[in-house]
């Protein structure tokens, strides 16, 4: 498993996991749950925010928030 924030721009990943409980509700509110297909779409000249697309929406995460996603990356 990856970190978000490894996820080249135009690859997609499925979250698999979250290494921190306390954010894991925020990011679930948001449509980031397990077992959800991710895209990154952009990220910043200094790479923090990143731009995700996820459950038919575009998010901006922060880098340290994307640190903590696990995920599966698929083609």
């Amino acid at each position: 498993m990856k970190k978000l924030s490894n996820i080249p721009i135009g690859k997609s990943a499925v979250i698999k996991a979250f290494e921190k409980d306390d954010i894991f509700i925020k990011l679930m509110e948001m449509g980031c749950v397990p077992g959800e297909i991710i895209k990154v779409e952009q990220k910043a000249p200094l790479g923090d925010p990143i731009s995700i697309t996820v459950a038919g929406y575009n998010l901006s995460l922060r880098i340290n928030e994307a640190d903590q996603i696990l995920v599966e990356e698929i083609n």
